[in-house]
């Protein structure tokens, strides 16, 4: 069995890096009997310049979007798309637009006790900011999220309230940007082949085929 190891770069705040999750997770299940996937969630911050305690969500994305009628359209647009997937996208009860540097120190750190924890954590915060309507900047919501996916509260909480790794994350960034990344989500297979946005489940299991293809070719032209 060929394995690939895609690194998805999003932002938890982006509704298309939650779509592109789905899709990518139904992408993989349709192809698991011949190939193995392995993710490392990979940082963005759409809003990079948001304070610490966030911004007014509605008035924020009004501002982005131009205008409440355009707001609400994208989200029903969302809506939609999430229903075929199995997301229950909420926009109304998201009061807060985060800053999401220290969610994604978390998921950095998930990531050190291994994938299984650093994709509960990712799901988890997914789902808090945009099912849920809880405030993803907020230590406590964050600290509930690291107890549940099975990481050492007391030791998240102590990271949390220090500068730990916020520099790494702001690094990982900007590398992902200089290497050509704009927009999220951003799916890198065998840091190689490049695929942008939230792509339909055939999309992105296509493309797990024909890397996987190319792979098992590769190696049989080796031998």
């Amino acid at each position: 069995m060929e394995r690939i190891t895609i690194d998805v770069v999003s932002d938890v705040v982006c509704p298309w890096c939650y779509l592109g999750k789905a899709r990518l997770e139904l992408a993989i299940a349709e192809v698991q009997d011949q190939i193995g996937v392995d993710i490392n969630w990979r940082p963005y911050r759409l809003n990079p310049d948001y304070p610490k305690e966030g911004v007014d969500q509605k008035k924020a994305l009004a501002e982005k979007l131009g205008g409440e009628e355009r707001v609400a359209q994208a989200h029903k647009m969302l809506s939609d798309y999430g229903r075929e997937v199995g997301i229950a996208f909420d926009f109304e009860a998201i009061k807060i637009g985060p800053n999401t540097l220290d969610a994604h120190r978390l998921i950095h750190w998930a990531m050190i006790e291994g994938r299984e924890k650093q994709d509960k954590v990712v799901a988890a915060l997914f789902k808090a900011n945009f099912e849920e309507g809880r405030n993803v900047g907020d230590h406590a919501v964050l600290l509930d999220i690291a107890d549940k996916a099975g990481l050492n509260r007391s030791v998240i909480a102590s990271l949390l309230a220090s500068e730990a790794d916020r520099d790494l994350i702001v690094a990982e960034i900007k590398a992902a940007q200089e290497m050509g990344v704009n927009g999220v989500p951003f799916f890198i297979f065998d840091q190689q082949y490049a695929v942008s946005g939230a792509q339909t489940p055939d999309v992105l299991a296509n493309a797990l085929r024909d890397i996987a293809k190319a792979k098992a070719e590769a190696r049989s032209g080796l031998n």
